[in-house]
């Protein structure tokens, strides 16, 4: 719990006994390898914040391609917020790429923090925004950068990306065919 102890307190002024009764709440969950965090089809009700590991998020076409949307990393938090906050069934499936310890914040959690925490509000807010802006930047770069220039900064927004995630997954994210990944790889090793 250390870990979103430290991340609210940079956000939200926050008192200690708010802390321990909002973190009273929330719960921790190690989800294996490859193991499916949440499913699309279903309303979604809690908000994960990662305490280590990683997280892919994903969407299925009717062809039944996967479609990598987000990889969310530690001290981050991640859900369908979209689906969250209309409490709609979510169309993203949330998977563990490696053995994932997430702080689980359900939503009558959320709920409360809003109504008890003097920055309850401002916390959901901040966490609402910064999603937002990383989803803003993510379709501005996929329609104004060249998939080289996306390749070139996916470690700027994913630290050792590609020593934790498969090529393929990668290639996904940048919106291009894992061959073409291979081809900018190969430019790049060709600089050193």
């Amino acid at each position: 719990m250390d870990q979103v102890r430290q991340v609210m307190q940079q956000m939200i002024n926050i008192t200690e006994e708010e802390l321990e009764s909002f973190l009273n709440k929330t719960s921790i969950k190690t989800f294996k390898r490859q193991e499916i965090v949440s499913m699309p089809d279903s309303i979604p009700n809690n908000i994960f914040f990662i305490n280590k590991g990683i997280i892919r998020v994903f969407i299925t076409d009717s062809e039944g391609t996967e479609h990598t949307i987000h990889f969310a990393l530690e001290n981050q938090f991640i859900a369908d917020y979209s689906n969250f906050i209309k409490q709609q069934p979510s169309f993203y499936t949330l998977q563990a790429l490696e053995e994932t310890e997430v702080v689980i914040l359900p939503r009558k959690t959320i709920e409360w923090g809003y109504n008890n925490l003097t920055e309850g509000q401002k916390m959901g807010r901040l966490v609402a925004e910064y999603y937002f802006i990383y989803q803003d930047d993510r379709i501005k770069n996929t329609y104004t950068r060249t998939p080289k220039q996306r390749y070139d900064s996916i470690t700027d927004i994913f630290p050792n990306i590609h020593n934790r995630v498969p090529q393929h997954m990668i290639a996904s994210y940048l919106g291009i065919t894992p061959i073409h990944l291979s081809r900018l790889k190969k430019e790049d090793s060709r600089k050193l």
